[in-house]
């Protein structure tokens, strides 16, 4: 069941779409308030799809034109892709501007191994205002081709073998803490990608994991808890044998391939500090 501030933002997004022009053809609403998961933090994200590219002055007329106050922008400003944000009754509100053009371009890219979180935010997206572009790209976007979900496995892998596992100790170092962070963070993202690949589920952004991946029918135990324990935990050694353990139980899953054969050395937990390795659980 939506959460009740899903229900106020959809109002309010219904809103903003129903008072832009002609010339916009589809508005997506996007995020957790399409998911139903919204909280007291969320914001209104919108996809705006155009005949033809915009400027960003006009992205920022029509916007005004809705009643959105503080407006900004970010990320790049080069392309056809405009981003304003703003607020509409203390809410924050991005929208994200594409003429048809680009977002075809986009679905393409994306089914060739491009940007997963676009066909996460657009499987999951609510149309506001719709000529049916965004239920024929959920329907190309409904099957994951295998051949990409194999792709993005054996990248994945890369960094994973060839190396003497003891060399992960260095990273251990309690003056070497933005390196480890580094690297944990890297190892997590790499293990999320195998994970939904396995699956074939366009991956999305990091947040609000533990929903995201529980209905998995195919991932290591406790994927979610395991990683917050390697990322929280204030003892080095055991925050790098966390994570090493949970690669290569999640390189167990995957089948053979050039980077994925288990076992590979950089996926075996490195040594205990006494030279024992701890038995798998």
């Amino acid at each position: 069941m939506p959460t009740s501030a899903t229900a106020r933002l959809r109002t309010l997004a219904q809103g903003l779409a129903d008072a832009l022009p002609e010339n916009v053809v589809e508005v997506v609403l996007t995020g957790s308030v399409s998911r139903g998961v919204a909280d007291e933090l969320s914001d209104v994200e919108m996809l705006v799809v155009t005949v033809e590219t915009l400027s960003l002055e006009a992205c920022f007329e029509l916007a005004g034109g809705l009643g959105l106050t503080g407006l900004d922008t970010w990320g790049p400003r080069t392309g056809p892709a405009r981003r304003v944000s703003g607020y509409g009754d203390g809410t924050p509100v991005e929208l994200i501007w594409w003429p048809r053009e680009h977002a075809e371009a986009r679905i393409e890219a994306t089914l060739a191994g491009g940007d997963q979180s676009t066909a996460d935010a657009l499987v999951h997206g609510v149309a506001l205002r719709t000529r049916g572009l965004l239920a024929r790209w959920q329907d190309r976007l409904r099957d994951y081709p295998p051949a990409l979900a194999a792709a993005r496995i054996e990248d994945a892998a890369l960094p994973w073998g060839g190396f003497a596992p003891a060399g992960i100790l260095t990273l251990t170092r309690p003056q070497d803490s933005l390196a480890r962070t580094e690297w944990l963070v890297d190892a997590a993202r790499r293990v999320l990608t195998i994970v939904y690949a396995l699956n074939r589920v366009w991956q999305p952004t990091t947040k609000r994991l533990a929903a995201r991946v529980e209905s998995l029918p195919t991932k290591p135990d406790r994927l979610a808890d395991r990683i917050a324990e390697a990322l929280d935990d204030p003892d080095p050694h055991r925050a790098v044998l966390t994570m090493a353990k949970l690669q290569l139980d999640t390189i167990e899953l995957a089948p053979p391939g050039p980077n994925s054969t288990e076992p590979a050395s950089g996926s075996q937990p490195p040594p205990h500090p006494r030279g024992q390795t701890p038995r798998r659980n």
